[in-house]
C-alpha cells in the first residue's frame, strides 16, 4: 500500500499498537501511516500516536475534503523524502535517505519516519538552530499558524537521543525558547 489508515479504536485492535507494529516491521516501515481517531482525541493521546511512528493524527468529525488533504499532504511529504539524495554521514552517523537508514559506528539503527526526517533536518543543518516552528512545518508538513505544539518535536527529539546513544544523544542540544540544534 501507499498509505495506511487506521482508527485509534477497532474492535479487538488498539490503532496505535497496530501502527508501532507496522513502523517495527521491515516490509511495512516505510510506508507512512495516518491514525484517525473521535475517542481518543486527547494531547496525550495524539503525543501517543506520534511517538509510535504515526505521520499524522486526524481527530474526527472531520469532512471527506479535509481527509484526502491531509492523505495528499503525507503521500507529498513521503515522496520527497524518499527522493534520490546523497548519503550525509557526521559525527560518526551516516544517514541514507535512499534507502531510509541509518547506522552509527557501522552498527545499524531502527527509527520510524519521523525520527528519521528529524535526524535528516538536524544533520544536514548542523549547526544552525532549527526552531520549532521550521522543525513542525518541515519535519511533520504542519502550518505553524494552525499548529506550534513543541511537544510533538519534545517526543520526538527524546526517542531519537536514546536510539542515538549517550555519547552522540548529547550533541542534540535544546535551545530554550528557540530550538534545537546538532552540535559538533
Amino acid at each position: 500500500p501507499d498509505i495506511i489508515l487506521v482508527d485509534a479504536v477497532m474492535p479487538g485492535l488498539d490503532g496505535h499498537a497496530v501502527c508501532r507494529v507496522l513502523k517495527k516491521e521491515a516490509a511495512t516501515r516505510s510506508i507512512p501511516v495516518i491514525i484517525m481517531s473521535g475517542a481518543r482525541i486527547e494531547e496525550k493521546d495524539v503525543l501517543a500516536g506520534f511517538s509510535g511512528g504515526a505521520d499524522d493524527y486526524i481527530t474526527k468529525p472531520f469532512s471527506l475534503a479535509v481527509l484526502l488533504a491531509r492523505v495528499q499532504v503525507v503521500a507529498r511529504r513521503y515522496q520527497t523524502s524518499t527522493s534520490t539524495e546523497e548519503k550525509l554521514k557526521k559525527f560518526g552517523v551516516e544517514l541514507d535517505p535512499a534507502g531510509r537508514t541509518v547506522s552509527v559506528g557501522g552498527k545499524s539503527i531502527t527509527m520510524t519516519r519521523k525520527e528519521f526526517d528529524l535526524l535528516a533536518a538536524l544533520l544536514s543543518k548542523a549547526g544552525r538552530v532549527l526552531s520549532i516552528p521550521y522543525l513542525l512545518e518541515t519535519v511533520w508538513g504542519y502550518d505553524p499558524a494552525d499548529y506550534n505544539d513543541p511537544g510533538t518535536v519534545e517526543v520526538h527529539i527524546c526517542h531519537l537521543r536514546k536510539k542515538l546513544g549517550p555519547k552522540l544523544a548529547k550533541h542534540i542540544v535544546a535551545m530554550t525558547g528557540h530550538g534545537y540544534k546538532f552540535e559538533a
